[in-house]
């Protein structure tokens, strides 16, 4: 069987998302099965590096190729971008660089590319383009320039951190479930196998660990201690506060992590619906519900549709994570950026409000809906719920802990904030 190439795989993987729109969830996991552990590492760090520098990448290609690769020698482009990558900004040396990248031509069927690639990846390192980088603040940013706009406008003087932040390595947040173990337990079981972390006075199930690891070599992961959940992620059963005997909606409920929260921290509920559009997605939350020990209603519908799933008994509690752009953790999804368009913004701002408008009549009168994307666009958030303030007489805001800052509704978290993802939250109460 002939040995897998890892920097073939890499180039493949860019090729994938750049050119044909797929996602790195749907594209890097396939790649990682062909390779040992220390190579798994080795190729996210590579693909993730490149998602995240590609604007400067491409500053420096356009110096040293005359004219863009067409067809099935595209993915020799993206072959010498990553080799760039590894020059500028890894720990490889310039030869194994240099080498190893134009190795990898025959494999992705070029190899009649092998002199231009070498030859691209000499001149970059003679002329010492590392070291000269454009004074464009766009480029600097690695964001696409629609998205920098967008960033520029609405957070004028939090926009240089702000971006420095969207491109730092995301720290791994734990959620303890406490219907089967403890925080003080689950800490000791750490102590005891020596793995650091840290506590989040902001979460009361929340752990934050200090290095990358195997998640399923965790103590208890097969007996349901802990889910991976962000912090940001982790505040929405929390804000929600399901009571016991209640009815709660969860819509668009996959992967089941917010799900699962909400029956921790309330197990006497009446019923818990986790409503989801794709149903490969509710596969997941039905594995996370069983591994969690929880059991839950699952449901495949559009939420947007009720009369295809709704049994006309209104819901005490609605959760609705909208559809959104994800601007809020590009840092653990840096292929969102370059798979996102403007365009994508307006169509989201709409779904979202028709899915708003059609579980609103399936809340009771006093209930709550917790509104919240994993977004940092006003379009989508603040903006959103004016708009559907002003369609709906009997919706008011809810005041949340650390929201509703300068008369604006809700509350936006920023990435890096406390460690934790950008999302937004706003709790709506119907009167």
């Amino acid at each position: 069987m002939k040995k897998p190439n890892l920097r073939a795989d890499a180039a493949n993987i860019l090729l994938s998302v750049l050119e044909k729109g797929q996602s790195l969830r749907d594209t890097l996991p396939a790649a990682q099965e062909k390779h040992q552990d220390k190579d798994k590492a080795w190729l996210q760090e590579m693909v993730f590096g490149v998602l995240r520098q590609l604007p400067l990448l491409q500053y420096w290609l356009r110096q040293l190729l005359d004219k863009p690769l067409k067809g099935r020698n595209k993915v020799a482009e993206h072959l010498i971008v990553l080799g760039l990558y590894q020059l500028a900004f890894s720990r490889v040396s310039d030869h194994a660089a240099v080498s190893e990248t134009v190795a990898a031509c025959p494999t992705l069927k070029v190899p009649g590319l092998k002199g231009l690639v070498n030859a691209i990846l000499r001149n970059f390192v003679r002329q010492k383009l590392a070291t000269k980088k454009p004074e464009n603040a766009q480029i600097l940013s690695g964001l696409p320039n629609w998205l920098f706009q967008q960033i520029s406008q609405h957070y004028p003087e939090q926009s240089e951190q702000l971006i420095h932040s969207m491109h730092n390595k995301a720290p791994i947040w734990l959620r303890v479930n406490q219907q089967q173990c403890s925080v003080k337990q689950y800490c000791a079981e750490l102590e005891q196998q020596q793995i650091a972390y840290q506590i989040s006075e902001q979460h009361p199930d929340g752990l934050i660990l200090q290095r990358s690891c195997d998640i399923t070599s965790l103590p208890g992961y097969d007996k349901g201690w802990f889910a991976v959940q962000d912090g940001a992620a982790q505040l929405a059963a929390r804000l929600l506060s399901p009571q016991q005997g209640e009815s709660i909606l969860d819509a668009c409920a996959a992967p089941g992590g917010k799900t699962c929260h909400i029956l921790e921290l309330q197990p006497g509920l009446k019923r818990c619906l986790a409503l989801d559009v794709d149903q490969q997605r509710l596969l997941r939350v039905a594995e996370n519900l069983h591994r969690l020990g929880h059991n839950a209603d699952l449901v495949t519908g559009d939420a947007s549709d009720t009369n295809s799933w709704w049994d006309g008994v209104p819901f005490d509690r609605i959760l609705l994570d909208a559809p959104c752009s994800a601007t809020g953790v590009i840092r653990r999804h840096p292929d969102i950026k370059w798979l996102r368009k403007a365009s994508d913004i307006n169509e989201l701002v709409a779904l979202q409000a028709k899915i708003m408008d059609a579980l609103w009549p399936t809340l009771k009168s006093g209930g709550h809906m917790l509104y919240a994307t994993c977004s940092i666009l006003p379009q989508e958030n603040g903006q959103q719920i004016g708009a559907f303030l002003s369609r709906h007489q009997d919706a008011s805001v809810q005041k949340i802990p650390q929201g509703n800052v300068n008369n604006h509704p809700g509350r936006q978290i920023l990435p890096g904030e406390q460690q934790m993802d950008g999302f937004y939250y706003c709790m709506l109460l119907k009167s």
